[in-house]
């Protein structure tokens, strides 16, 4: 199986005896995770398919309830494991503007005259908003806001990212 994988969870702890696993989950991914059918548990290099019969929230965690899995014993086996889908899963419930974090790194980023200022060397997360790290042709690091005022434009195929340039933005 060529398929990348992408994590989606932890299954933390059992929750009652009746094998429904306590799952953490990326915050603001509810919709998401909750959308899910089938997550796979990595297990000694392998993908392992397991069938989700139901999910509800509870505080800021997920009840999973997983098809042949009906006692604390059965879960014991994958306490502490995390919870993939293929990048595939991903993609198709990406929104119109929303990217995977590694096909940003890397990519060249420009000014709308098509200046080279520098490329992305990682993203993060203010609390707020996205934040590209670009390494600027100085050696700076500068974070970048990734906001459509100033990452006007994402061009996956050309691994270039156009920003309007504000002064004092990048140094």
């Amino acid at each position: 199986m060529n398929d990348k994988f992408v994590s989606v969870g932890k299954i933390l702890n059992f929750h009652g005896i009746q094998g429904e696993a306590k799952v953490g989950f990326s915050k603001n991914q509810q919709e998401f995770f909750c959308s899910l059918k089938e997550v796979f548990v990595g297990q000694s290099n392998q993908y392992l398919p397991l069938k989700i019969k139901n999910i509800r929230i509870n505080k800021n965690f997920a009840l999973v309830k997983f098809e042949d899995i009906n006692s604390i014993n059965d879960l014991l086996p994958y306490k502490g494991a995390l919870l993939f889908v293929t990048e595939k899963t991903i993609r198709e419930n990406l929104e119109e503007d929303e990217f995977l974090i590694d096909e940003l790194v890397g990519m060249e980023v420009f000014d709308a005259d098509n200046k080279k200022l520098g490329f992305v060397i990682g993203v993060s997360n203010n609390g707020a908003t996205d934040l590209l790290s670009v390494k600027t042709n100085s050696k700076k690091i500068s974070l970048v806001p990734f906001v459509k005022a100033i990452v006007t434009e994402v061009k996956l195929k050309d691994k270039k990212i156009i920003i309007n340039n504000l002064e004092g933005l990048l140094e």
